[in-house]
């Protein structure tokens, strides 16, 4: 009773999830419908079925290109698709009757001029997007302040200040700030305008600088400390200027000290060194790049750079939503300069805040470390490189098992077919949930620390290790013996006991043993390398998993110091696999 209600229970959960699990098979989007004719069909009978649906549902079905074999497209919705599947007499004649879904690259938004932020596909922002979109994170833009232009009506605000004018409302009125705003959190995906790179973070407006685009060190200091007490995640400050000032280092200690990661404008002086605020040491300064990612004219370089992004310049400016400074209007404009390459990088630094990033330093080194390195840099014009949206996030939620990347994962890999989870009832339910846990599991440890092109010999490997050829073990043929069905069905763990056919683990083959052993044998081949590796890895997972389902062991016994056995030698497997892989990654 139990394990019926427990069943129950599973599938429930599973229900619910696949009801409100985004980009599911029955949330697609599509106008059109496929009907695939079934290859004993006549071209006579085809004809026949194609007139009858154009003078049902006055459509015109077509071939699907010149190439199709027996696939015809035609236009249709919901109704249209549930009115052919229920039609006996095509259904009979077809293979499938299903939507025509329409898939984008990656996640495309749907404001009509961001095929024009050529600046946004330098940074590989989609990448990016597919994971996060910098939702709860606070950037602070310390600038000209931010006016509310249309393409900023979605994007969320909290309360900031204006520091020239001592007032609560820090509205821009040049320009400046507005766009790099944008830059930033550009209402995104409302179809209008263009798009901005952490479009659900928040922007705090503070206003530093006056009509003349100057402010004084002593109103951008206290813009930092306002930011930092009042929950700001992120400063930009695309704005500097020559001149060391205590004032503003100390200002700019206290907001680090506080967990604020501070990104700022190298500057525009085409000279050999940051400007300040940029040059100092816990601000992330930005060099800027042009369309075709080399340094940009005006941006400076060399002492202090720490990464670049793209600024613009004639050849192509970065667009945003903005004020007309002659008229207060809200405008579409190019802008140029480090002051619209800074908010590129604080923009990808909330999307590492989103995803639990929390300390400045470690913003700072993921940037770093996930930026595209450019060779023969002697000037240091890009600094660690240039800005990289997608390999920053990448890098960012590498070793993190989340409930959206195990989702995505089962979508993939066809799990959430409730078919899949029904068949063979209750008692193969935990079984299901350890195969579908463990093959998690060593998928997520080979993305994450075993970056390696997939092959042949790998992939034998994994499965000799962890399943074997695992339907052959209920193979049954009449009068003929089982042993060498149960043996090719077994994995390299269960070969101890695979003649026999029983469930206790011999120490041998249940251990780091076999893999150490096959990799002694096989290092120095091109190819069968790869095998023992796989073989490492699927017998590290299969040893995982097992540890966990009642394990028994030869000379170990069961329970807890049978888990124990299995885990460390699963561990071994997994050092095992990892210090051999360093170095043979470029040979495959």
């Amino acid at each position: 009773m139990k394990k019926i209600l427990l069943f129950c229970l599973f599938i429930i959960g599973i229900s619910f999830a696949l009801w409100n699990f985004k980009g599911l098979a029955n949330r697609g989007e599509y106008s059109s419908i496929v009907l695939d004719f079934q290859d004993n069909v006549s071209k006579t009978e085809i004809l026949q079925e194609l007139d009858a649906i154009a003078s049902t549902y006055n459509v015109k079905p077509h071939l699907n290109s010149e190439f199709s074999q027996g696939v015809y497209i035609l236009e249709g919705d919901k109704q249209t698709l549930k009115a052919l599947k229920k039609s006996k007499l095509i259904r009979s004649a077809t293979e499938y009757i299903e939507p025509n879904y329409i898939y984008h690259t990656l996640e495309r938004p749907n404001d009509p001029d961001y095929n024009k932020q050529w600046n946004f596909q330098n940074i590989n922002i989609e990448e990016a997007w597919a994971e996060t979109k910098g939702d709860g994170v606070v950037v602070a833009v310390i600038d000209t302040g931010v006016s509310k232009v249309p393409d900023l009506k979605e994007t969320k605000f909290v309360k900031g200040y204006d520091f020239v004018n001592d007032k609560v409302d820090a509205g821009d009125d040049v320009g400046h700030g507005t766009h790099v705003a944008g830059t930033i959190a550009q209402s995104t995906n409302n179809g209008y305008g263009v798009a901005g790179i952490a479009y659900e973070a928040k922007i705090m407006p503070i206003k530093v600088l006056s009509a003349s685009g100057g402010g004084t060190v002593s109103d951008i200091a206290e813009g930092i400390r306002f930011a930092a007490d009042n929950g700001a995640d992120i400063i930009n400050m695309s704005l500097g200027g020559g001149g060391e000032s205590k004032l503003l280092e100390d200002a700019i200690h206290y907001a680090y000290d506080k967990g604020v990661a501070i990104i700022a404008a190298a500057g525009n002086e085409n000279r050999n060194s940051s400007s300040y605020p940029a040059r100092y040491p816990r601000v992330l300064s930005v060099s800027a790049l042009d369309p075709a990612g080399l340094k940009a004219p005006y941006s400076n370089y060399g002492a202090g750079v720490d990464i670049s992004a793209p600024g613009g310049s004639e050849q192509g400016k970065v667009l945003q939503n903005t004020i007309d400074p002659s008229t207060g209007e809200a405008v579409f404009l190019g802008f140029q300069g480090t002051s619209m390459a800074s908010p590129h990088v604080a923009g990808v630094a909330a999307l590492l805040k989103a995803e639990g990033i929390d300390s400045p330093a470690e913003i700072y080194e993921i940037l770093k470390q996930s930026a595209r390195p450019v060779e023969e840099d002697d000037l240091n014009h890009f600094g660690a490189g240039q800005l990289d949206a997608g390999a920053a996030v990448k890098l960012a939620i590498k070793g993190q098992i989340t409930f959206k990347d195990f989702f995505r994962w089962l979508r993939d890999n066809g799990y959430l077919n409730l078919r899949f989870w029904f068949d063979g009832g209750a008692i193969a339910l935990l079984p299901k949930l350890g195969m579908v846990i463990g093959s998690y599991l060593l998928a997520w440890l080979l993305r994450n620390y075993f970056p390696f092109s997939w092959t042949w010999w790998l992939s034998s490997g994994l499965i000799a290790g962890s399943s074997g050829i695992f339907f052959l073990r209920g193979f049954y043929i009449f009068d003929l013996p089982q042993a060498p069905f149960r043996v090719l069905g077994s994995s390299i763990p269960e070969l101890g006991t695979a003649i026999q056919g029983g469930s206790t683990l011999n120490p041998l083959f249940a251990s780091i043993l076999i893999p150490a052993g096959l990799i002694v044998l096989f290092l120095g081949h091109p190819h069968w390398k790869w095998f023992s590796i796989g073989t490492t890895l699927g017998v590290a997972s299969y040893l995982a998993v097992s540890a966990f389902l009642s394990p028994v062991v030869w000379g170990v016994g069961g329970g807890i110091s049978a888990s124990i056995f299995l885990l460390v030698n699963a561990v071994l497997c997994v050092i095992l696999g990892r210090f051999i892989i360093k170095g043979e990654v470029q040979g495959i």
